[in-house]
């Protein structure tokens, strides 16, 4: 998984896709989305940092099966929340 982590106005907000998506566009019906380098292209993370970087993060916006598969085990994103885009998993996460 990559990751990328902003720090704005007091707010962290976190990009993260599976590796294999970083790059490419999705169309379904409706929905373009676009995995860019340039929002989400950071690091390479483990799952556990992946847990550990939504915990505390204010925004999270995730896309790939592997990372929300993670974040629906660990109990931080429910399946009301996730669309598919060509089979691929996507959620927005905001606490508020």
């Amino acid at each position: 998984m990559i990751a990328k982590v902003y720090e704005i106005d007091y707010r962290t907000i976190v990009a993260v896709c599976d590796k294999e998506h970083l790059g490419k566009e999705y169309s379904d019906g409706k929905i373009n989305f676009r995995v860019s380098e340039k929002f989400f292209g950071g690091e390479e993370i483990s799952d556990e940092e992946l847990v550990n970087l939504v915990r505390v993060a204010d925004t999270v916006n995730a896309f790939g099966n592997k990372c929300i598969g993670i974040l629906q085990r660990e109990g931080l994103i429910s399946e009301n929340s996730v669309i598919l885009i060509k089979g691929i998993k996507h959620a927005q996460l905001y606490k508020i």
